[in-house]
């Protein structure tokens, strides 16, 4: 595996790897004004969010790595701590992306992508309309990371008011991440869209907390068949079978002979959500 220091590599060959593995990425689509009121809207995949209480997010815009300069989006920072945070959907991708060009300093994107600007209600840049999730923030601070090509400037960003669009809300009154439709960003020029074919769900660890992978049979954390999500999920039960249930289930099946065929069926009952039942299989096949 090859290795490399960061500070011998070049600018952008240094972003490439960092953008290229650190991801996907949310966007965050900020929309900043100008002391003298001139709007900026621009997109940034340095994003996420850090806190719920106080409800805090964090994004930068970093300088240039081509002129050291750094963007409209700080500079209105830097005058009018405010920046209203607009979700990215997969319908708006393409414009998001246009809006990302070096436009000079006053030129508003709004106009120049096609977006609709909004009246917000507690800060004075405007949301944009075709965005379902829109966060208004007051800048907390400001932390500038250096001074060359490429450097960082940390966006601190409490949320003062949420507009959540009522389609894309569950029966719950929760976002329906699938009808949410969001994009990310990864390396390159390479996008991903978060639709119902790329969601699944991961249940949270239960309690009381599983066994963990060093309790083991040997044959079981060796498996040739069962891959490191189904031993993780193995590894989630609070406790193995007794040795009582073993017993029961060995007289009401019969497990079949092979490891790697037992464990080819133990697999799909993991996959059908029945992990008691596939730890007795496996138990007792060595038992």
């Amino acid at each position: 595996m090859p290795s490399y220091d960061p500070r011998e590599l070049h600018i952008a060959k240094r972003q490439g790897y960092i953008t290229a593995a650190v991801g996907p990425r949310p966007i965050a689509f900020a929309s900043t004004i100008d002391k003298e009121g001139r709007v900026n809207l621009a997109p940034y995949s340095f994003f996420n969010a850090f806190s719920a209480e106080p409800p805090m997010m964090v994004f930068s815009s970093n300088r240039s790595g081509r002129t050291g300069e750094t963007k409209d989006t700080y500079k209105n920072i830097k005058e009018v701590p405010e920046v209203v945070i607009n979700v990215v959907t997969y319908d708006m991708v393409q414009q998001v992306s246009y809006a990302s060009s070096e436009f000079d300093r006053g030129v508003n994107e709004f106009v120049k992508a096609g977006f609709t600007q909004l009246e917000s209600e507690t800060v004075k840049p405007p949301r944009v309309a075709e965005s379902p999730v829109q966060f208004e923030c007051e800048v907390k601070e400001v932390i500038e990371l250096g001074d060359q090509g490429g450097a960082g400037n940390l966006f601190l960003c409490e949320i003062k008011r949420m507009h959540i669009a009522d389609e894309i809300l569950n029966e719950e009154g929760r976002i329906d991440q699938a009808a949410l439709d969001l994009v990310g960003r990864s390396g390159a020029n390479w996008y991903v869209r978060v639709n119902e074919d790329s969601l699944f769900e991961v249940q949270k660890p239960s309690k009381p907390i599983g066994i963990g992978f060093d309790n083991f049979p040997e044959s079981v954390l060796k498996s040739e068949v069962l891959s490191a999500n189904d031993l993780g999920i193995l590894a989630s039960v609070p406790e193995l079978p007794t040795e009582g249930e073993l017993k029961e289930f060995q007289q009401n099946n019969n497990p079949p002979e092979g490891r790697n065929e037992a464990h080819e069926i133990a697999k799909s009952m993991i996959s059908n959500g029945q992990i008691s039942e596939a730890w007795k299989l496996l138990l007792s096949i060595e038992s």
